[in-house]
C-alpha cells in the first residue's frame, strides 16, 4: 500500500511540474515545440545534466568538491555541440577533462544525430523518399540541416546490417521451426502482392530465434521455400525435428528434401480455416464443433475414428471437406503423439503469428510500398 501512494504521490509530482513548466513558458513567451521551446530547452538540460554525470563518474568526485584537488585530472570547461534529435536540433555543453580522457556515452564524441534520427530516416526510406525527400523533410518539419550523403550513408549501413543478420551462422540442430509468410504490396507499374517469408526457431534451451526473413515474387510458392530452407541449411542448420506449416502444397516435400527426417506437422488452425472454405458460413460453429473431438483425441486411432463420425455426418454435403482432411491426415497427426503441453505449442503457427502482427501492423501504416526493398525493410525494421 505503501510503494502505491509513493507512486500516486510521484506521478502527481511529475504532472504538477509538468504544469508549472508549461505556466511558465507561457508567461515567457516561450513556445512548446521548436527552435528554442521547451521541448527542446528541457531535452538540452537532460542531456547535459547526464553528461555531468558521466563526468562525475570519469574523474571520481563531483563538481566542486573539494576531494578532486590534486587528483591529476579535473574539469577543464565545456564545448558548444548541436545535436539532431527527433524534435529537432537541440544545442548543449558537453563537459571536458583536462587529460582529454573523458569518453562520454550519453552523446558520444563526434556524434551529431542521437539514435532515434536513424529510425526516422530508415522509416522515410522505407516509404520509398529519396535522400533529397528525406532532406527536404528534416528541414521542413525539424529546422535541421542533413546531408544526403549522410542520409545515404545511414540507410547503407542499415541494409548492410540486415544484410549481416539475415546471413549470420545458425545452430546445428532446432527441435521445432514454425514457417510461414505475410503479405505485403508493393507498386511495380501497378500494385501487386508480394509474399514476405519468415522463419522461426525454438532452439535447444527453449528460445525462440528468428532465423530470417526473405522478399519473395508472386505468390507464395514451395519452390521459394526450398531455396530458404536450402539457405538454412546452408548456414548451419543440420537437422530439425519439427516443421510446422500451413499446408501450402508441396511444401512437405520441400522440407523433407531439405531434411529427410524432420516430421512435418500442419497448423491446425489453418486447417480449420480452409475447411470454412467450403461449407456455408450458417455451419461454421457445428462444423467446428464436430471437429473437436478429432484434433483433441488422445491419440491418431481414436482421431481416426472421430473422423470417421464427423465424415458420416458431413461428407455427403461436404465431399471437398472430408477430402481435404484425408490429404492432409499424414501431415495432421503427427502432434498426437506428444504430451498436451507440447501439443499445444506444435499443432499451430501461433508462436510465429505474434510477430506476423507486428509486421502487419507495421505495413499496414503505410499501405503499398514503392519497390521490393522498401516492402523488405519495413518488416526487418519492426523486428524485435
Amino acid at each position: 500500500m505503501t510503494e502505491k501512494m509513493s507512486a500516486m504521490a510521484e506521478e502527481i509530482d511529475q504532472a504538477e511540474l509538468a504544469r508549472q513548466l508549461l505556466a511558465q513558458a507561457k508567461e515567457q513567451g516561450i513556445e512548446l515545440v521548436g527552435p528554442g521551446g521547451l521541448l527542446n530547452q528541457l531535452t538540452g538540460s537532460v542531456l547535459e545534466t547526464a553528461l555531468e554525470e558521466e563526468m562525475a563518474e570519469h574523474l571520481g568526485y563531483d563538481k566542486h568538491d573539494p576531494a578532486g584537488r590534486g587528483s591529476g585530472n579535473s574539469r577543464n570547461g565545456t564545448r558548444a555541440k548541436t545535436v539532431l534529435t527527433e524534435i529537432g536540433p537541440v544545442q548543449i555543453e558537453v563537459p571536458r577533462d583536462t587529460n582529454g580522457s573523458f569518453d562520454p556515452q550519453i552523446v558520444r564524441k563526434r556524434q551529431r544525430r542521437l539514435g532515434g534520427i536513424d529510425q526516422v530516416i530508415l522509416s522515410l526510406s522505407a516509404r520509398g523518399l529519396t535522400t533529397g525527400e528525406i532532406a527536404a523533410h528534416f528541414a521542413e518539419v525539424y529546422g535541421a540541416s542533413v546531408s544526403k550523403d549522410t542520409i545515404s550513408r545511414i540507410t547503407d549501413k542499415v541494409l548492410t546490417e540486415m544484410a549481416e543478420w539475415c546471413n549470420r551462422p545458425l545452430d546445428r540442430v532446432y527441435p521445432v521451426i514454425f514457417i510461414d509468410a505475410i503479405v505485403v504490396k508493393v507498386r511495380d507499374g501497378q500494385v501487386t502482392n508480394r509474399p514476405v517469408y519468415v522463419v522461426i526457431g525454438v532452439t535447444t534451451s527453449g528460445e525462440r530465434d528468428i532465423l530470417g526473413l526473405w522478399a519473395g515474387d508472386g505468390g507464395e510458392g514451395a519452390k521459394f521455400w526450398l531455396a530458404v530452407l536450402t539457405e538454412l541449411k546452408n548456414r548451419g542448420v543440420d537437422d530439425v525435428c519439427i516443421a510446422v506449416c500451413d499446408g501450402l502444397k508441396g511444401l512437405g516435400d520441400a522440407i523433407t528434401a531439405v531434411w529427410e527426417l524432420c516430421t512435418v506437422q500442419t497448423c491446425i488452425i489453418h486447417l480449420i480455416r480452409n475447411t470454412f472454405r467450403y461449407a456455408s458460413r450458417k455451419y461454421w460453429d457445428a462444423i467446428a464443433k464436430d471437429l473437436r473431438p478429432v484434433y483433441t483425441a488422445p491419440n491418431e486411432p481414436a482421431a481416426r475414428d472421430r473422423f470417421g463420425e464427423f465424415a458420416a455426418k458431413w461428407g455427403g454435403q461436404y465431399p471437398a471437406i472430408t477430402r481435404l482432411w484425408e490429404n492432409a491426415w499424414a501431415e495432421f497427426v503427427p502432434f498426437l503423439d506428444y504430451d498436451v503441453e507440447i501439443r499445444r505449442v506444435i499443432c499451430s503457427t501461433n508462436a510465429i503469428e505474434s510477430l506476423n502482427a507486428r509486421y502487419r501492423r507495421a505495413v499496414k501504416a503505410r499501405g503499398h510500398f514503392p519497390n521490393d526493398q522498401a516492402g523488405w525493410i519495413q518488416p526487418v525494421n519492426a523486428t524485435p
